[in-house]
């Protein structure tokens, strides 16, 4: 945990689930910069008495420091949910102070002031830039902010053509704000996504099939190739097991663990309100029929009963934001362990420089390589 100190007071923040060892804090220099921002002197304060909005606050930070305010938090992500829940309780704060909304919910019909934090993917941005831009108004101060790698052209470009003439800030401490003025002339189209195409022919027994994809989904516009690569090598099981598909993205994994095995109740668990949509509807558009699947958002497999999984099916992220890390993927196997009966099986993907067969035999006291090739690496690891 760690001290926030802005003009908006000082705050007490953590990142969720709370770990004693974290290197990263709960925000970085571009939150700092946009709350700097909100009370400058020079530019004149931003008046917040209207209705506040804040999009992609990654641990709570923005809604915490703003929640005087009372701001609508929009997130995509069910840790930065809890993590905003436990940094305003941990400052003393009212729980109602904000109201959080997921991205598959409804904005709000009217927003005065629209606070951003830039997402890594452009898709995710442009979605959640249609979705609201209904709600702003000739009036309305837009800014975003961001870490200067994660802001482009292309980003200024996005906020230009779907809100209005945008300008960006000089960079301080290698963050940077983005100023957008609404043009209410512009047409205000719905976000193209979901995305959705054919899976291809050589994939298993989900070939063929339509994969759905929302918005900010990792790869959402092809199959990615570690998932490929597992599709080509998940165990032949059968029987009324209970299979998880844990971090499951789009779903695809899970999908084929149904298909091959129509007796296997399915469950879908991912911290990304998009994912579990996502896995949602390619499950819908796929599975045989009476296939039977459960959808969870949600922290791993915290809500699954200990020992009352057969297989875990789990392709985890490597990065958290920009920071790259194997902290989420450790997480996911100890979960795995624990949510396994006795005799279970957890199988991973992972790119061969990863080493998660370290931390699978450290977990699991076993890990075995299933199929390998030059970059990726199936690994199964058994509960005994």
């Amino acid at each position: 945990m760690n001290r926030l100190t802005t003009s908006q007071g000082a705050f007490d923040l953590a990142r969720f689930p709370e770990h004693p060892r974290d290197p990263f804090r709960a925000w970085d220099a571009a939150d700092e910069y946009l709350l700097r921002q909100l009370t400058d002197p020079e530019t004149g304060p931003v008046d917040l008495s209207g209705a506040v909005a804040v999009i992609g606050d990654r641990w709570g930070a923005l809604a915490t420091a703003l929640a005087a305010h009372r701001p609508v938090q929009i997130s995509d992500s069910y840790l930065a949910r809890r993590a905003t829940l436990a940094n305003l309780a941990r400052n003393g704060l009212d729980q109602e102070a904000a109201r959080l909304l997921s991205s598959r919910e409804d904005p709000p019909d009217r927003v005065d002031v629209l606070l951003i934090r830039v997402p890594k993917s452009l898709a995710f941005l442009e979605d959640q830039l249609r979705r609201i831009a209904p709600a702003v108004h000739a009036g309305t101060v837009i800014i975003g902010a961001g870490m200067v790698k994660e802001i482009h052209t292309s980003t200024l470009k996005l906020f230009e053509r779907i809100i209005g003439p945008t300008r960006t800030s000089l960079a301080v401490r290698k963050a940077r704000l983005i100023f957008c003025t609404p043009d209410p002339e512009l047409p205000r189209t719905p976000s193209p996504w979901p995305y959705r195409y054919e899976l291809p022919a050589d994939v298993g027994p989900v070939s063929g099939r339509t994969a759905v994809n929302h918005a900010g989904i990792f790869c959402a516009e092809r199959l990615d190739l570690g998932t490929r690569f597992f599709l080509n090598h998940l165990p032949a099981r059968s029987g009324p097991e209970r299979v998880v598909d844990l971090g499951c993205g789009n779903g695809v994994l899970g999908l084929s663990a149904a298909i091959a095995n129509p007796e296997a109740h399915l469950t879908f668990v991912d911290e990304s309100y998009g994912a579990v949509a996502s896995a949602e509807e390619t499950f819908r558009a796929g599975a045989p029929d009476g296939a039977k699947a459960d959808f969870l958002v949600g922290d791993g497999l915290g809500d699954v009963a200990p020992g009352s999984v057969d297989l875990v099916l789990n392709n985890p992220p490597f990065h958290s934001h920009i920071a790259t890390t194997d902290a989420t993927a450790r997480t996911m196997f100890a979960g795995a362990r624990t949510a396994l009966r006795q005799g279970g099986e957890l199988w991973v993907v992972g790119n061969r420089h990863l080493s998660y067969h370290v931390h699978l035999r450290r977990i699991f006291g076993n890990c075995t390589t299933i199929a390998g090739d030059p970059k990726f690496v199936v690994l199964r690891a058994v509960k005994r």
